[in-house]
């Protein structure tokens, strides 16, 4: 290993465990070095580095932000906090990387925080870090960590005064948290929200102001108690839904392209639901038989389906869904069949793409 490579790979090690012994008292006991001395190891080290002369330090500034941008995975996707694929690691090469990564805002915009071998403290710490880093940068932050309510609030308390700059969200937290992030969302475009009752409480109904709001994922708890609005939406996942619960919101989503349900079964009949744009579903789980017939979906394309939910007769049931919806259906996954009887849905659908799934 060159000695760049092998103080490159010091500063990774040193940084590590700077951050175990910074929220891990019982370790500093079994450490031989003192949090200063690591410190100043690291410090040697960033020198050594600094001193290196690089031919890609010729390059101009434009060009090296651009090969940072293509570092780091595709926005609205998070790269890691720390460590390989994360900004962090580009201010660890020189000093003049660092001071481009550190002055570039949109390297800082994509936050995720659920890397579990990083404590909660510094999880946290770094948070607000990257949102000043990250500047007027619209953002997209992803926090499903923890099911402790004091470290989901201390979060939200930390993320909402960005609300304005939310354009790409994935939350988890507690129902008794919900109307904290009340108010103007002008940039969001996706929501996934995982809400869990902490404390068994009624929570108030909250509505949430995102007119550009378009991808939605949400769980039984928060689609219970959030209003959203469902005429704009046009990508609808809810996993592990009653039927009922389902076309409850289906009726207001009309103009959704794109929807994943999950179903459990209830029992309890549904009446048809039209969903004229839509053009791929996903439809799993155990609603019981029926269901897929109550909807009308004229431009359907892609349809994905349970077998279960196609039974007792699979072939006839979905003969019948596609000529009640009069689609011209392309794509057909059907999951969990028996390999004896695949060719029989190839057979009676010679004109569509079919696929299966275990």
């Amino acid at each position: 290993m060159s000695t760049l490579s092998a103080d490159r790979a010091r500063l990774v090690d040193l940084e590590a465990q700077i951050v175990l012994l910074e929220h891990s008292p019982e370790s500093r006991s079994q450490n031989q070095y003192s949090l200063s001395e690591l410190h100043s190891q690291k410090h040697r080290v960033l020198e050594r580095l600094d001193s290196y002369k690089y031919p890609v330090l010729t390059l101009p500034n434009e060009i090296t932000i651009e090969i940072f941008m293509h570092f780091l995975p595709t926005y609205p996707l998070c790269p890691p906090l720390i460590g390989l694929l994360s900004p962090t690691f580009l201010t660890q090469i020189c000093r003049r990387w660092r001071e481009i990564a550190l002055g570039t805002a949109a390297l800082w915009r994509a936050i995720s925080l659920n890397d579990h071998r990083i404590p909660f403290e510094r999880q946290a710490h770094l948070c607000n870090l990257w949102l000043s880093r990250s500047r007027s940068f619209p953002l997209s932050v992803d926090y499903n960590n923890s099911l402790i309510e004091a470290q989901a609030t201390e979060i939200l308390s930390t993320l909402v005064p960005q609300r304005a700059r939310w354009e790409h969200i994935s939350l988890r937290f507690s129902i008794s948290s919900l109307p904290i992030i009340e108010g103007p969302m002008p940039l969001l475009r996706s929501l996934n929200l995982y809400l869990v009752n902490f404390d068994l409480i009624t929570a108030k109904v909250s509505s949430l102001d995102a007119p550009l709001l378009r991808t939605v994922v949400l769980n039984d708890n928060a689609a219970g108690h959030l209003t959203l609005p469902w005429a704009q939406l046009t990508a609808l996942t809810l996993p592990g839904f009653f039927p009922r619960e389902c076309v409850a919101i289906l009726q207001h989503a009309s103009n959704l392209v794109h929807c994943e349900l999950k179903l459990f079964d209830d029992g309890v009949d549904v009446p048809d639901i039209s969903l004229p744009s839509l053009q791929s579903l996903t439809v799993t789980g155990d609603a019981g038989p029926g269901f897929l017939e109550t909807l009308i979906v004229p431009a359907l394309r892609d349809l994905r389906v349970s077998e279960s939910l196609l039974e007792p007769e699979c072939i006839e049931t979905l003969a019948a869904f596609i000529s009640k919806s009069c689609c011209q259906l392309q794509k057909l996954c059907v999951e969990d069949v028996a390999i004896e009887s695949r060719d029989s849905y190839r057979d009676a659908f010679p004109l569509i793409t079919v696929s299966f799934d275990s």
